[in-house]
């Protein structure tokens, strides 16, 4: 009971910031194969909803609000968006953004929706494993072992 609490605490964090998901598996104790689970499926069920109630959102609701079209944070995401395009935004998206901001900046854009769901997966495994591997080789080192141990 103790580990289910803990791995959907973990997923539901995972939910909003991908990287708490490799430092609180290691805390929890999980081995490589849980942090990355649980990590990038915390992160691909947020992909996921936003995919769809984003494409939903832009075609039942139209905003009409008398804002300034460009501003500096628009200009900003465009011209992200010109440098680096999908796999930028999807290789950016689990360190610098939030599953959720870069899935919305995808959509805004009108990807398709299973390239969304290709990159962004393909994106937050690599990163998973990533994180994961070098949170389990820090621990590993006797010094950390002493502190966190």
């Amino acid at each position: 009971m103790e580990y289910l609490f803990k791995f959907f605490a973990i997923f539901f964090t995972c939910l909003f910031k991908f990287v708490a998901g490799p430092i609180l598996g290691a805390a929890a104790g999980f081995g490589l194969f849980e942090i990355v689970f649980v990590t990038l499926s915390g992160m691909m069920v947020s992909v996921l909803f936003v995919t769809y109630l984003g494409n939903w959102f832009k075609s039942h609701w139209t905003l009409s609000v008398n804002k300034k079209r460009f501003t500096k944070q628009k200009r900003r995401i465009v011209k992200i968006w010109q440098k680096f395009g999908v796999i930028g935004i999807a290789i950016a998206t689990p360190i610098f953004l939030t599953p959720i901001g870069g899935t919305i900046i995808m959509v805004a854009f009108n990807v398709k929706r299973n390239r969304i769901l290709t990159y962004m997966f393909v994106s937050g495994l690599v990163w998973a494993i990533i994180m994961g591997s070098s949170i389990n080789w820090i621990m590993a080192i006797p010094l950390f072992q002493e502190l966190f141990g």
